[in-house]
């Protein structure tokens, strides 16, 4: 007879653990596709599925954190030559994460058995494939955000310049073989802390391919106010001459070729050419000069027609016959009012000075209203998917020392101004003046009034100023 005792025993008895049902490996690898960790789960692994997960939440929460200054500032972190680098490793790295989740979410869907073959492996090899081509896309366009940004902002190095043969005071200076040589150099004075005044110096050099030397004709100091956003942009006339210098003697030569006769005479000026200009426009203006900014004329074309063109008003019409265009054209006219310029016209606005009525001061006030008008165009969300465009050609044509984990805050300083808000300066009559040219040996020269320019000085930047002292 049998014990019901023993037959109950054994119906209670636990059995062997039930496995999850088998899921569709396909659906499995799309949905890692789609975010690495959603496979896992759709297979009932939720631990494997935080695994594949954590990472790209993580990263996700970093770039919305930084997204939340705004596109401006995210754009701007994402310039900086370290971070740019970063990025480039992570797309990497992200590419063959998602590549392991597919396969590891079509391995939890089968249980272990084997499925890479029929529909699972077309689909698993075509989203592969969409992966690295994507990704490879999206690394190259982080690598030369990177590769750009390093050729901007150059850093510390300070390499010897090329001498110039000729000792000359009025002459121009010959290009050297690498611009980025004469104007790489480390900041000239460090501002006290971060919400200390800043000042950057802008220089254009004037060259071409058809020329045998190039130019420094453009020079403006940017002075930015962190605090409560004051910006001032002051023009130094390139005629400007016989005027003190900081080390104590006078120059008596043209402005323009202050940088030239550095040059070649670094016993007298052991600063070296780019710096030794920073410092006496410092010295003029009575603020130091921290960073400079170095532009090639001839790029600047490019970048304006990389940002779609820009609009400025023209304040009178313009008729330079003797404009040259360097490739056989002679003559640059333009209708006064509101002008939308293309790269080669807006050049041709910021170097002709030969209308009637027209002179190096009109240029100079030129050259700063398109500078605000690149500014205004650069400062737009429609500019964040050209960043790597304008990153390359800015990689061909800027060199600049100024932080580059300062931009973010510069950008938003520029962004929430108006045009009305920067005090544009200048510094031609009443500020300088011509003397007869037969006190001159014929020779057109400007020369400051000093009183004029301290009393500036103290008007645009109060208590910094060092004629306020």
């Amino acid at each position: 007879m049998l014990d019901s005792g023993a037959v109950d025993a054994d119906a209670h008895r636990p059995g062997p653990p039930v496995a999850p049902p088998s899921r569709s490996p396909s659906a499995a690898i799309a949905l890692s596709f789609l975010w690495p960790g959603l496979g896992q789960l759709f297979t009932g692994r939720g631990r494997a599925a935080l695994l594949f997960a954590a990472p790209l939440l993580l990263l996700a929460f970093i770039v919305l954190v930084q997204a939340i200054g705004g596109l401006t500032a995210l754009a701007a972190a994402l310039v900086a030559p370290s971070t740019a680098l970063t990025v480039a490793i992570l797309i990497a790295l992200l590419g063959l994460w998602r590549v392991i989740s597919m396969a590891d979410a079509a391995n939890g869907a089968t249980r272990g058995r084997s499925w890479f073959a029929g529909v699972p492996a077309i689909v698993f090899v075509t989203l592969t494939a969409l992966i690295v081509v994507t990704h490879v896309w999206a690394g190259y366009v982080a690598w030369a955000v990177y590769d750009a940004s390093s050729r901007i902002f150059v850093g510390d190095a300070n390499p010897d310049a090329t001498p110039d043969p000729t000792n000359d005071p009025d002459a121009s200076p010959t290009p050297l073989a690498d611009p980025a040589d004469e104007y790489r150099a480390t900041p000239f004075a460090e501002p006290s802390d971060d919400r200390a005044r800043i000042n950057v110096l802008l220089t254009g050099i004037d060259s071409a391919a058809t020329r045998t030397h190039s130019l420094t004709d453009t020079m403006i100091v940017v002075s930015v106010d962190p605090d409560d956003g004051d910006i001032a942009m002051v023009s130094f006339p390139r005629d400007l001459s016989d005027f003190p210098l900081y080390n104590g003697k006078t120059y008596s030569g043209k402005l323009n070729s202050l940088m030239t006769w550095a040059r070649n005479h670094p016993k007298d000026y052991p600063d070296g050419p780019l710096p030794t200009l920073a410092k006496e426009l410092g010295f003029l203006l009575g603020v130091p000069i921290h960073y400079y900014a170095a532009v090639d004329l001839a790029g600047f074309k490019r970048l304006v027609d990389a940002v779609g063109g820009v609009t400025v008003d023209v304040a009178k019409p313009l008729n330079d016959p003797r404009y040259d265009w360097l490739d056989g054209r002679r003559g640059f006219s333009l209708k006064a009012g509101k002008q939308t310029l293309d790269g080669e016209t807006a050049l041709a606005y910021v170097r002709s000075r030969f209308s009637a009525g027209d002179n190096d001061f009109g240029r100079a006030r030129r050259q700063q209203q398109v500078l605000l008008a690149v500014r205004e165009k650069l400062t737009t969300p429609a500019m964040l998917p050209k960043l790597p465009e304008l990153l390359d050609v800015a990689g061909d044509n800027i060199r600049t020392n100024f932080p580059s984990a300062r931009v973010g805050q510069m950008l938003e300083l520029a962004a929430g101004l108006d045009g009305g808000d920067v005090q544009q300066v200048v510094l031609g009559p009443p500020y300088s003046y011509h003397p007869p040219t037969n006190t001159t040996g014929g020779i057109y020269k400007l020369r400051f009034h000093m009183d004029k320019l301290e009393a500036l000085s103290i008007k645009l930047f109060g208590a910094d100023s060092g004629y306020a002292e």
